[in-house]
Formats: structure tokens, C-alpha cells, sequence
């Protein structure tokens, strides 16, 4: 666990959703389960992808014990169905809404752009993790967005009441600092902040 990013996520309480949230990854973080569970106790969240694993409504269910008794937040990408049975709330992929009327809890969404951004913020979502903010391992060879445009998109959506947004891809220590401080709502990581 990246401890610069920790102690930045840590330093102030962002208000009812967590700074820090740890992303599962089935190709980089094959089991989250440990990961979670080392996660500061009440101050992080966690957005469930692990898409095509056969196994992923087991894991499901195993986060959400691991986050109820950790007091974490925990989001589940894509499947209203599988978070609803488990009590968590949904990640969107680029603000697309999947269909169901009841709205979760807890509502984040990804972004890549400005248009994902405007659909995020037209579903509600609580929070936007725009992305790549840095070039990152999850997609090797594709341009991050770098701080400049990362920030022009982030206020672009911020004016006028627009969700909190949360920085993610190739997240750490030392590239947090490299975001305006006002801007940054939260940060999402995968191996910044897992074990190991």
C-alpha cells in the first residue's frame, strides 16, 4: 500500500463518502479479499468490477461482509441486481444508467470525457472517477489525460453543483500532489492501494 496516498486520503474527511477507494482488478488484483480488509476502518471505499469472473457474486458477497464490518463503502460495476442483493450501491461505466428504476444507496460512475461526465451528472451519481488521470498499468499504451485536462474536465463538471469527482488511473503519492487540491474529491487506485 502506497503510504504518501494513504496519508493523503487520510489527512481530511471528504464529507459522507470516503477519499480513498480501492479498485478490484481480476487481471492485477486477482483476490481483493485481504486488500479490503487491510483498507482504513471507516475511511475508504471499494468498486467491485471483476466482471467475467464466474466467481463474482461469491466475492460479492464476501466484500460485503468484509465492509460492513470495516464500515467501508462498497459499490458493485454494472449489476444493480448483484448490489441489491448484497446491500451495496453501483458504479456506472461512463454514466450509462442500467435500466432499473431503484436508485442504490451509494451511486458512482466512471468517466473518460466530457460527455461522460454530463450523463454522470444527469443519473445523479454522488461521485465521478474521471479517468486515466495518469497513464496506467490497467490499460498499458493508452495517453493519460495529465493534469491539465484532468483539471479543465473536473471544473468544467464541479460548476454549478455538478457530483464530486475523484481522480483515478496511475494514482499515487507522488501524482496526487500533481492535481489541484480544491478539484480532488477522492482517488481511486489499484495497486497504490492494495497488499503486497
Amino acid at each position: 500500500m502506497d503510504l504518501k496516498l494513504l496519508a493523503w486520503g487520510l489527512r481530511r474527511r471528504a464529507g459522507p463518502l470516503p477519499r480513498l477507494w480501492l479498485f478490484t482488478d481480476r487481471r492485477r488484483l486477482a483476490d481483493p479479499r485481504a486488500s479490503v480488509a487491510d483498507l482504513p476502518r471507516g475511511r475508504a471505499g471499494v468498486v467491485l468490477r471483476h466482471d467475467d469472473d464466474p466467481a463474482r457474486t461469491r466475492l460479492a458477497m464476501d466484500l460485503a461482509r468484509i465492509c460492513r464490518a470495516r464500515r467501508l463503502v462498497l459499490v458493485i460495476a454494472g449489476d444493480v441486481r448483484l448490489a441489491a442483493s448484497v446491500c451495496a450501491g453501483v458504479h456506472l461505466r461512463g454514466g450509462h444508467w442500467p435500466g432499473v428504476i431503484r436508485r442504490p444507496g451509494t451511486l458512482t460512475s466512471s468517466a473518460h470525457s466530457a460527455t461522460d461526465l454530463r450523463r454522470a451528472r444527469a443519473v445523479g451519481a454522488d461521485l465521478v472517477f474521471l479517468s486515466p488521470a495518469f497513464a496506467t498499468a490497467t490499460h498499458p499504451g493508452a495517453r493519460g489525460l495529465g493534469p491539465l485536462r484532468w483539471s479543465a474536465l473536473a471544473r468544467i463538471t464541479r460548476r454549478g453543483g455538478g457530483p464530486a469527482i475523484a481522480a483515478l488511473g496511475g494514482l499515487d503519492g507522488r501524482t496526487i500532489q500533481r492535481l489541484p487540491p480544491r478539484l480532488v474529491h477522492a482517488a481511486g487506485a489499484i495497486a497504490a492501494l492494495s497488499q503486497g
